[in-house]
């Protein structure tokens, strides 16, 4: 399957709607004209994803996300997201929305990366919250009783 879905101990995390998030991820990705190879999601916590931040990125700081694209073709989308469900949790309090909208909002962040949108510039992250509240309209599409 191409895309998968991993909680990494301690963590104990129950993920809902799981084939739902599959098409939904899936459809995200040939919207924008590519092919999903593979994506693998790692659920974790604060201090994992503060460890593969400090190891692999020098970053010194907590993040809800980091987005590892691992492909060699530009059409081809493949790579590893890990989400701290810590940060996800409390990022959904303090933006005073529900867990599961927070967690769609991430992981949809996460494939924009692959798809290649960035989020460094002013314009950039406009553009980026556009496509992540695009990809939350799609999931609440694909998630309507037919």
């Amino acid at each position: 399957m191409p895309v998968t879905f991993h909680i990494e101990p301690p963590l104990k995390y129950s993920l809902k709607n799981r084939q739902i998030l599959k098409k939904w991820l899936k459809n995200i990705v040939e919207k924008e004209g590519k092919w999903l190879s593979e994506v693998n999601f790692i659920f974790c916590t604060d201090d994992y994803l503060y460890q593969l931040n400090t190891t692999h990125l020098n970053h010194h700081t907590y993040t809800d996300i980091i987005t590892f694209d691992n492909s060699d073709a530009p059409h081809l989308i493949e790579g590893d997201i890990f989400i701290s469900i810590d940060r996800v949790t409390e990022n959904a309090q303090k933006y005073h929305v529900t867990a599961q909208a927070e967690l769609l909002r991430v992981m949809a962040h996460g494939v924009l990366h692959l798809l290649g949108y960035k989020d460094k510039k002013t314009e950039d992250q406009n553009l980026m919250r556009l496509k992540e509240n695009e990809c939350i309209a799609l999931f609440e599409q694909l998630s309507q009783p037919a």
